[in-house]
């Protein structure tokens, strides 16, 4: 079994946990209101935002016999740049003050995710970068492109509204190739360890992130009902 197989077999229960999320399943039914698809919007803005700054800290943190991992962080960041903008660009589309997001504190399970990726880079282990690498983008890749299609045949906005989830799902799927080549290549069981860790933590943390947005109450209660 290669190292991403075992990512993705160990992590089952974590993704499931995230997709399960009544509002993301509501996403790809289309019936998210306005509202909560901007509140998504604002949370990934404060996610996305620290990217390339978590990136820069990976590479700056790692030694000399990670030199390859340094390279690839260098490959991500220049993918990466500038992708905060369009998610505001895409809450200005969807009639959203984009300034007020740019302004406004990030929830609380956005923000422990974005300072847990801190932490674990400058206390830990800078190869905890790759766990949150594989969360992102492989829910990317199952779910930001349908939902951005079923999204826009439910709320009626344009096609700029939806340029990050449209973009994402498909450049991810490019990234998970070369993901999964770089995480192949890792043989050392502290670094291993580190990777699989922060996925499961951030799977979690994501999912929370979703719970939290607005609207997300009354999905649970009605996922609940249906039930």
């Amino acid at each position: 079994m290669t190292f991403f197989e075992q990512l993705q077999n160990e992590t089952v229960n974590e993704r499931e946990y995230l997709f399960s999320s009544p509002l993301i399943q509501a996403a790809l039914r289309g019936e998210v209101q306005r509202h909560s698809y901007i509140a998504f919007l604002t949370q990934a803005f404060h996610h996305v935002r620290h990217t390339v700054p978590l990136l820069m800290a990976c590479g700056s943190r790692l030694d000399s016999d990670h030199e390859w991992v340094r390279e690839a962080m260098a490959e991500y960041i220049e993918e990466e740049l500038g992708h905060q903008e369009w998610i505001l660009n895409d809450i200005r589309a969807c009639g959203g003050d984009a300034d007020a997001a740019r302004d406004s504190i990030p929830a609380l399970a956005t923000e422990l995710m974005v300072s847990t990726m801190y932490d674990r880079i400058n206390r830990l282990n800078p190869m905890s970068m790759l766990g949150m690498v594989f969360v992102l983008e492989g829910t990317s890749i199952a779910l930001a492109t349908q939902a951005a299609g079923s999204l826009k045949e439910g709320l009626g906005l344009p096609p700029q509204a939806f340029s990050y989830l449209s973009s994402h799902g498909s450049l991810d799927l490019e990234h998970m190739k070369f993901f999964e080549q770089l995480v192949n290549r890792i043989d050392n069981d502290a670094d291993r360890t580190a990777v699989l860790h922060t996925a499961r933590v951030i799977y979690r943390l994501y999912a929370e992130m979703f719970r939290s947005l607005p609207g997300a109450v009354e999905e649970e209660v009605r996922h609940a009902a249906v039930g």
